[in-house]
């Protein structure tokens, strides 16, 4: 992202909604959807007089989710009160951690898809809650308070970004790492994974920050990419035009490809932050983190690296399957068995992985055991694929379906013999040009009875009968 001599940098501010039961300071529930507003109660609707008390899983989370980003864990820190007035904060002011976050100093080792590898380091990651929910419906603004409370990490990197390919890399692996340790859905189309972007621009070789704008609420990493791209270019003509880039708040419409200014950025001054005073300080232990340090499981770059080990895995094709847990796991329940990892694999990688989580989905078992049809030569690869489509709808093995639908590797030699006189049927001038000494035309009446076969002629056997053709 070199453009008429400038570079972009770019930091990014993530909000991870935590997958709590209850919400940050009440017990309204945190479950996405239910009717507006029917998830509250006078604590997240800031009632008067409602008193706030902290959700303990919330500070196992966050202490959880900045240990696996090799945080430092602050065994003091403070709420703050950060001032705003939005119709969907009810309060006038959102609780937050200003002063001393809960975590800091982290990093995130990320590689983009030219294998070019970034650490980007964590400035801080704390604990706040959620806002509400404004819907724009005929002219009309509606509050849904549902979302109001539910806990949050704000994860802030450092400004270590300059291309959009690294900002797409760093969502990737950061959601990856929240995934692993359990501590959030991270589910971007709900809402309960966003991003904040922010980006400068400065002449290549320049070392100086200069003035930055925010992209707010991007809920896609694809749109984060293209939203960085954008507005990168944008500042760089606005340079070159005479204009002042100013310190404001944009947002991104993925219809047209652009970045809106929606208003002055706030500073910290026009936040007056200070303590809050309805909630102590915060004190965990030392036992208390080194137990959660104790139970993290093992995380992306550990499990591709045994998956490099153990199933000899490219790094690429290890980095791929480890995205996403559940997926890392379907794959290790598929491998136990299967006799040809690598066929595996290239089943798993090719047709399973990008479905996913559907509805319907083959069974790990099911997978191996067509991974080991296809390695003992009784079913060809467009077999292979076939049947991990209609596995999975019809409710049968894969054995059973070979042998019901006659989908297995043609061996019998009367049946090839038929397939061979068809395509030389359909080919005479093939035919006699090989009787005419040109053996080259056998390979075109070997090729038509194979296809006749749909692949599945056992290629040996057809290869031997057609030597035999007068």
């Amino acid at each position: 992202m070199i453009y008429k001599g400038y570079e972009a940098v770019i930091g990014l501010e993530v909000h991870c909604e935590l997958k709590t039961e209850s919400k940050i300071f009440c017990a309204c529930s945190t479950a996405y959807g239910g009717e507006p507003n029917s998830h509250t109660c006078p604590v997240c609707t800031g009632m008067p007089g409602a008193l706030p008390a902290l959700n303990r899983r919330v500070v196992e989370y966050a202490v959880t989710a900045g240990l696996a980003l090799g945080c430092e864990v602050n065994l003091h820190s403070t709420h703050d009160r950060k001032n705003y007035f939005y119709p969907d904060l009810p309060k006038g002011y959102q609780i937050s951690q200003y002063g001393i976050p809960i975590c800091q100093n982290g990093h995130l080792d990320i590689t983009d898809p030219e294998g070019k590898s970034l650490r980007v380091g964590i400035e801080r990651l704390h604990i706040e809650e959620d806002a509400g929910k404004l819907i724009h419906r005929d002219g009309v603004t509606l509050i849904d308070f549902n979302r109001a409370g539910v806990p949050l990490i704000e994860i802030v990197s450092n400004p270590d970004m300059h291309t959009s390919e690294e900002v797409k890399a760093y969502l990737g692996k950061l959601r990856a790492i929240l995934l692993y340790t359990g501590v959030s859905d991270c589910k971007m189309n709900e809402g309960s994974m966003r991003a904040d972007i922010n980006v400068s621009v400065r002449k290549v070789g320049d070392t100086s920050l200069y003035t930055r704008t925010e992209i707010k609420n991007l809920n896609s990493v694809n749109h984060a990419g293209r939203a960085v791209e954008y507005e990168f270019r944008r500042q760089v003509d606005a340079i070159l035009a005479g204009e002042e880039i100013t310190r404001e708040t944009r947002r991104y419409d993925e219809n047209t490809g652009r970045t809106y200014s929606m208003r002055n950025k706030e500073g910290l001054r026009d936040y007056r932050f200070f303590t809050e005073s309805d909630l102590p300080p915060l004190t965990v232990s030392e036992e208390f983190v080194s137990s959660l340090r104790a139970a993290l499981p093992e995380l992306p770059d550990s499990k591709a690296e045994r998956y490099c080990r153990e199933y000899s895995l490219s790094s690429d094709d290890a980095a791929l399957i480890t995205e996403d847990p559940a997926a890392a796991e379907y794959y290790e329940m598929a491998s136990e068995k299967a006799k040809n990892k690598k066929l595996l694999t290239n089943l798993f990688i090719g047709e399973v992985l990008p479905k996913f989580g559907e509805e319907g989905m083959l069974t790990p078992e099911y997978l191996s055991e067509i991974s080991d049809l296809a390695d003992a030569g009784e079913i060809n690869s467009g077999t292979a694929k076939l049947l991990i489509s209609r596995c999975a709808s019809e409710k049968l093995s894969p054995k059973e379906l070979v042998v019901r639908d006659d989908l297995g590797m043609i061996r019998d030699r009367d049946r090839i013999r038929c397939l061979l006189e068809a395509a030389a049927e359909q080919m005479p001038k093939a035919l006699e040009d090989y009787r005419h000494g040109k053996t080259a035309a056998l390979k075109s009446i070997v090729g038509r009875a194979m296809a006749m076969s749909k692949g599945r002629a056992d290629p040996v056997i057809l290869n031997e009968e057609a030597e035999k053709i007068q």
